[in-house]
């Protein structure tokens, strides 16, 4: 109990403390430099560059309403978890804007590049939202929604929705930021930097190499790869249609930097055929190597 109790509260915690940065990032990144984000904290940040009101009040009203929607037809542990990003996020950004940031904050104004505050902004919220949604929690808005509308319809593809709505803020940020093409763009690098960081952190840092293999010497090869690259083996029974031959099907997992050494032992058994993909992620009983 003590044990899950740890956990559990380790994982709150990393929650909490990606909002921080999330909220920090905000402050230093985007509000200096005129362009909004992805989803709904884009519009949130147009509403506040318009209207200033902050985007710690509008990040509350609108996902406390989704929350509950998480808690009663989602998850409650992924509600919780929503609930204390937007907390701690809202909480430091009304914070941050009663302190004078100008001497850290990333702006154009003193001749610095206008795509470096979105570029670390879209690598930061790429990594806040990957190892959140690791957490099962996620930074809020689309989401949560995204999360519903799964649950109730597994089959849904809710990509177009999602590319709508953010190819709406990229439109909505060239009429609000003074009707200039640069908001626009700076956007679009956001959602890019943003979505390919996170996808990256979701599929895993335990990436592999499957090598699939027809061979007729099996077992010689099989034992010449667990010896050397230190990775077993499974072998099937198959037969090849054009000689209705017997032969065997060997599966085997390496780690990518061992890719020269399997070619290497695949040349000494002439006649094997051979193919390579890439493994996103290894679960369960597969040996790193790291030289």
């Amino acid at each position: 109990m003590g044990g899950n109790a740890w956990k559990t509260g380790k994982s709150y915690g990393i929650v909490m403390a990606l909002a921080v940065v999330m909220g920090l990032s905000y402050e230093v990144f985007v509000f200096p430099n005129a362009f909004a984000p992805a989803g709904i904290n884009g519009l949130a940040t147009m509403i506040q560059y318009l209207f200033h009101v902050s985007i710690g009040y509008m990040s509350l009203l609108i996902n406390l309403p989704l929350i509950l929607l998480a808690w009663r037809h989602v998850d409650r542990d992924f509600a919780l978890k929503n609930l204390a990003f937007v907390l701690v996020f809202s909480a430091v950004t009304l914070a941050l804007n009663q302190v004078d940031l100008s001497a850290v904050a990333y702006h154009t104004d003193n001749g610095n590049s206008a795509i470096l505050g979105p570029v670390a902004a879209g690598v930061v919220s790429g990594v806040v939202y990957g190892f959140t949604i690791r957490q099962n929690g996620s930074t809020g808005g689309t989401d949560i929604v995204a999360a519903w509308v799964r649950k109730k319809h597994p089959e849904a593809s809710l990509v177009w929705v999602i590319f709508g709505l953010n190819a709406s803020v990229a439109v909505l940020s060239f009429f609000v930021y003074g009707c200039k093409f640069e908001p626009v763009i700076l956007c679009l690098l956001y959602c890019y930097l943003s979505s390919r960081i996170s996808d990256s952190i979701l599929k895993g840092g335990k990436r592999a190499l499957k090598f699939e293999v027809v061979t007729k010497e099996a077992s010689a090869l099989s034992a010449r790869l667990m010896e050397e690259l230190g990775h077993g083996v499974t072998v099937l029974p198959a037969r090849g249609m054009y000689s209705s031959e017997p032969r065997d099907f060997l599966i085997c997992v390496v780690n990518r930097h061992q890719i020269i050494r399997f070619q290497e032992i695949l040349r000494q058994f002439p006649g094997t055929f051979a193919w390579v993909a890439e493994v996103n992620e290894t679960l369960g009983n597969f040996k790193h190597i790291t030289a």
